[in-house]
This record gives C-alpha cells, structure tokens and sequence, in this order.
C-alpha cells in the first residue's frame, strides 16, 4: 500500500471518494474519504493476538473533530482540542454500533477506529464520510471483518425522500433518519420526524438501504484494488466433555430458572447454578489448571443461558411469562416533587423513570460551538442519568458516559419535535431523567415519564408521546419479535429496536441489530407492533395528565414578552447599560432583549415582572403631538426648562409658556425635580419637542 488508490461514485448526487496509500500507511488500513469540502481521515488497527483474559471484544470507535477543518479555534483557555464534544461521542457511538455485529463470534484482539475529521462543509456531513470509512479501512485491512456496510441520511420536504440532504435542507425536512446496512440487510436506523406514520419512515428507511449499494460496491472494488489478504482467525476450540457436562448439569435448571418473573431472584438463581457447576465439574481439575478452566466454563454456561433463554422465545414462553406482543403492567404519576417545576414518575415493570422540569431563561440557555455551524445555544435539553443502584448494584458516580449522553440524545428527539417555539413559550427547559430502576429500556422510560413532566410543569406540549423497545430472536426461518424487552431479552436477543412517538406518528427510532441485519418484512412488522405498543403506554399514561397545565408552576420564573421597534432599544439599554439596569435593580427582574426588539422580562414574582414591562413601555413610547404628559423637570435654563415627559425624552419648555402671566425668572416658577403636566405643542423633524405648560392652567380672571 505504497502507491494511491482512489475509487469514486455517486452518493445522493454529489461525488464521493474513497483514496488509500498516502496517508496514515503503518495502520492495519488507512483511508481518506471526501465528500464535497468534507475530508475525514479513517484508520484500523487491530492487534495480532487477543487480550488475556478477555471475554468480550474489546472494539474503539473514536471520532475526532479537529477545529482547523472547518477554520476555527477551539473555545476555551489552552485552544486546544480535548475532550469530544457531545455531537463527537453520538458519532462515535453511530460509527460503532452496525460494524461491531460484523467482526466473527469470539475474536477478542483489542481493536480502535479513528475517524478524523480535517476539512468540513456545510452541505456533506463528516458522519456519513466517517462511517464509510470505517467499513473502507476494515474491508480493504487484514482484520477480519463481515463488512463492506455504508451510511445514509434520509429526509423528506413536501413528500419527496432527500438522499444525504443538506443542512439547509434537514432544517425543512419532516424526518431526518440515519440508515446503515450491508448489500443485503439493515444494520442500524437512528433518527427523528415529526410525527410521521410508520408506513412512510419504513418506505424512507428503503429508499435509505438501496442508496447505499452503489458505494458498498466501491468498497469491494477497492478491496481487490489494494489486495490485502485477511489474516487467519480460528475461533478457541470449545472443551466438548466441559460442553456436555455443563449441559447435562445445568439446562434443566437454566430453563426453570428463566420462568422466575423477579429479575434478582432470576439472576441470583442464574449464579448460583454456575457457581454449583464450577464446584462440581472441576472440582478434580488441577489448581494449575482450574482458573483457564473456570474461564472456560463461564463462557460455555454464558451460551447455554443465551439458547436457552432464545428457544423459549421461539417457542412463545417468554422470560416473565408474557407473550410477544404484552406490555408490562405500567404506573404512572406526576406532580410527585413538591418544589420542583414539574414532574414525573413512570414505571414499567421494573424500569422506572422519574422526569423533573425545570423552566429557565435566556441566561440558562446551553451554549454549544458546533463544528459545521457558528456557536449556538440550546433552549431544551434533556440530561438522562444511569446510577448504579438501579440494577442493584454499587458502583462509582462519574460523569455520563457514552451510553448515557446517547440515551438522553435518544429521548430528547423523542420530545422536541413537539417542544414549543420560542416565540410561543420563552423559557429554557432542562428535563434531567434519573432511572430508579431498569430491568429493560429506561431511555423510552425517560421519554414517557419525560412526556409527562414537561405537562406538568406547564409547557404547552400539544399531546403526550410515549416509546417502546422491541426485541428479535430469530434462528434462521424462525423469528420472534417481541414487545417492550427486558434486560436479559436485550442482552441475548438480536435486536434492540426503539420507537417513540403520539398517536398521529412517529418521533425518533432507533435501531441496533446484533446478528447481520433484518430485512424489510421483520422490520415492517416490528413497527406495526411498536404502534401497537405505543398506543397502550399512551393510553396508560393518560390516566395521569392528557395535556399540560394550564399555568406553570408558582415556584418557576414568570416570563413576559413584549416587542419594541429596534431603534428604541438603545433607549431601553441606556449609554453604558445605565438605564437597564436601574430596573432590574428597581424591580428584580431578569430582562433579555435580542437584536429585534423582542424583549422577555423574567421573575418568580409576577408583580416584579409587570412593573418592569410598565417601566419599559413607557421608556419605547411614542410622543404623541396634542398630549398632556406629568414630566419631570431635568434641567432650569434661562430661556425655560428640559422636561422629561417619558423615560429618557426630553422636551422644551419654553419660558414663554410656563405660565400666563410674564416669566422673569424660570426659577421663580418651577425647580429642577418639580413634577408638572406639561402638553406636547410640535415635534419637529429632529424630534426635538416643544411643550407648553400655560394651556394646562387656568387663564388671569379679567
């Protein structure tokens, strides 16, 4: 690989490009993909024999966003690049999610991806660019790899399915639904609408799957262009006699065990059967030998469980006794904090969420500096929190992780296609969703406990959305898919499917596949079922709160929003923001004005708020001619006195007009603080105002 190889195609009407052999050349493959302006530098590097002791595979997907690609700074003190940002983690976690069902069971070399983005556009997303060359530098390497697969965003404005649209575009568009797969299956679907059928997003999702066979075969081209062969992979001889005695000991038990409905006690029975079957099959095994043994023995028990569990499935008994398509028993309450905004508490089995609202303002708004786009801010943001205790288990409390920010990013798609705008409702809303308890899908959990505190807290959310996670266990022609999962159906079932929304459609979905994707007719009948599902959870949560208060909570900030002309707001602000804030020390209030004179004045106290607004409007008021004003007098001159007939106008009072008679002296009449009523004569051309307090008194008696 020391010469370039380039290979090109179409991808939804722009050219993309896939080059080898210049850059990054000591990794196992390295590739440059260009997209547009868009250039992501793709490497794969998997080590030649596997990590002791390991049990899993132990994969790394990194996306790197680097400022200098799109020509900017990093924030901060050191303007350097550090930890990923949140946009960076979902990347990574979409790179990994379909390439990890690809590498072949048991390989257990330590593996890292690096997508590095160094040139970015508006119109070509470095994500697509990033997961393409995931599947490239793993295809064209030596690493054993099932791919080629490829990514693809859908949206849709006025009815027409958009290949790869543009961030202009994905601004209009009523979905925006990222598709990964194979030639033949799809592999993974994460995404967003507004409320759209199902029957529309699946016909999406397939217009998505069949725009990518063009640059899966780009990638089989480039594979036999650079020629690599794959290195050899034998999977660890399992012990046949250890295989038969586990099963024989253990299989009767495993499937009794899996009819208890209690998670801990299945889980406790669970271990203690493996535990049994340590201390009696190798009880005879030398202690040189007996911890590679008991190694052995975990994982030969860990595959009696998963086709255990997974023949019960097929055969229509599930874990606890449901059958496929049942949804747990559900709970659900709201207004169970006292102090806070709003709140929410669902319960599902044995998942629980509860969702807490707080309403903010402008200053509480997150500001974020994302790589494609100026610095922005956030006025709704969903934080979803995943504390040991919930499984029952005692951990350290650290910051969120991958699964956490991807969870909350989940659930806060779910939502904010229905979040109100601004306009219509000021406030920042933060819903931070704590799971008390998970035995299955706290993130739609969160989305439906989520649903029902924003209600709560008085957001005007038009009608509740609720989600649910579906599962699939399928053996060749035999297929099972299940509704709202448990934990031990997610972890030994194929699929983890997640769909929310209201009643009229479909709000986010999310779809991860452990084997080597679905077709259409699994995932048709998934969504089918997932409605299904979702309309129950929707009808049980109605029994709590159908549509959201009427008036937001009393210990939340009271918004009012008024608009003045933009030429008045440096009148608002005063010279060096004198005059603003005099009133936010005069009433209290937060005041936020924006550049079109869109002014929101905050308060817990309601009073605080209306008196700040008074103060304003008469700041913004127009003078009109013929008027009468109570003015106070701002300065004495010897031709008359400025009058201050509204918050910084000043107008001429003459000393012609102060009074009837002959006006000597100004000051024999009035003083500089004197409040008087003075009526607007003229208003020339330069604004200036010529005011006349005599009219106002009554004329010398004759």
């Amino acid at each position: 690989m020391n010469k370039k190889i380039t290979v090109n195609c179409s991808f939804g009407g722009r050219d993309i490009v896939i080059e080898t052999g210049r850059m990054a050349k000591q990794a196992d493959g390295s590739v440059l993909v260009t997209y547009g302006e868009t250039v992501v530098l793709v490497t794969a590097v998997s080590n030649k024999n596997p990590k002791p002791g390991q049990s899993f595979f132990p994969l790394t997907v990194d996306y790197i966003e680097k400022y200098y690609a799109a020509g900017k700074f990093p924030g901060g003190f050191f303007k350097r690049e550090s930890r990923p940002s949140m946009d960076a983690t979902l990347t990574s976690r979409l790179i990994d999610r379909p390439i990890r069902p690809l590498f072949p069971e048991g390989y257990l070399n330590d593996t890292q991806v690096v997508a590095t983005v160094l040139s970015v556009d508006e119109d070509n997303d470095p994500d697509l660019a990033a997961s393409l060359g995931a599947s490239a530098a793993l295809t064209i390497s030596n690493i054993p790899f099932a791919g080629p697969t490829a990514a693809v965003r859908i949206g849709r404005i006025g009815g027409k399915y958009i290949i790869n649209p543009t961030l202009a575009q994905q601004a209009e568009s009523d979905m925006e639904v990222l598709v990964t797969g194979t030639e033949n299956a799809i592999m993974m679907v994460e995404g967003g609408a507004k409320e759209v059928p199902e029957a529309e997003l699946l016909q999406g999702i397939l217009e998505g799957h069949r725009a990518i066979k063009p640059v899966i075969e780009m990638q089989r081209k480039l594979r036999e262009m650079v020629g690599v062969p794959k290195r050899e992979f034998i999977p660890a001889k399992v012990d046949e006699s250890l295989k038969k005695a586990v099963t024989d000991f253990s299989q009767a038990r495993v499937a009794a065990a899996f009819r208890m409905k209690e998670k801990h006690v299945r889980n406790n029975t669970l271990s203690a059967i493996q535990t049994e079957a340590a201390e009696k099959l190798l009880a005879n095994v030398p202690e040189a030998d007996k911890s590679a043994k008991k190694k052995e023995l975990e994982g030969i028990y860990e595959m009696l469980k998963y086709n255990v569990m997974r023949e019960m499935v097929l055969t229509g008994e599930r874990v606890d006794g449901r059958n496929l398509t049942t949804v747990r028993p559900i709970e659900c309450e709201v207004s169970v904090l006292p102090r806070t905004h709003g709140s929410g508490l669902f319960t599902r089995g044995e998942t629980q969420v509860l969702a807490v609202t707080t309403l903010g303002t402008k200053d509480d708004e997150q500001m974020y500096d994302p790589l494609r786009q100026p610095s922005s801010s956030k006025k709704f943001m969903l934080h979803y929190n995943f504390p040991p205790f919930s499984v029952g288990e005692a951990g350290f409390m650290r910051a969120p992780g991958r699964r956490e920010i991807g969870h909350g990013a989940l659930a806060e798609r779910a939502l904010a296609a229905l979040m109100p705008d601004a306009s219509k409702f000021p406030y920042t809303v933060r819903l931070v969703c704590e799971t008390l308890e998970s035995n299955g899908s706290s993130s739609m959990g969160s989305v439906c406990s989520g649903s029902m505190s924003l209600m709560d807290a008085g957001v005007p959310f038009p009608k509740p959305v609720a989600g649910i996670a579906m599962g699939l266990v399928k053996e060749g022609s035999r297929v099972a898919i299940l509704s709202d999962i448990l934990g031990d159906e997610d972890h030994l079932g194929d699929m983890d499917f997640k769909v929310a929304g209201t009643k009229e459609g479909v709000t986010a979905i999310q779809m991860d596949i452990k084997i080597e994707g679905v077709d259409e007719n699994i995932m048709r009948t998934a969504l089918q079922q997932a409605q299904e599902g979702r309309l129950h959870i929707l009808g049980e949560m109605a029994k709590a709160i159908t549509k959201g208060r009427e008036d937001i909570s009393k210990n939340a900030p009271r918004i009012l929003t008024m608009h003045i002309k933009q030429d008045k707001i440096r009148d608002v602000i005063g010279s060096g923001g004198k005059v603003i804030r005099g009133i936010i020390e005069s009433t209290g209030a937060k005041i936020d004005i924006d550049d079109s004179g869109t002014i929101n004045i905050a308060s817990v106290n309601l009073e605080a708020a209306k008196k700040a607004m008074a103060i304003i409007a008469s700041i913004v008021e127009e003078v009109e001619v013929g008027r009468v004003y109570t003015g106070k007098v701002r300065k004495i001159m010897d031709f008359g006195a400025f009058v201050e007939v509204t918050p910084g106008n000043d107008g001429l009072l003459h000393i012609s007009e102060i009074a009837h008679e002959r006006v000597m002296k100004v000051t024999d009449h009035l003083k500089e603080g004197d409040i008087i009523d003075v009526k607007v004569l003229d208003i020339d051309r330069q604004g200036k105002m010529r005011l006349s307090r005599k009219v106002l008194l009554d004329p010398p008696r004759q």
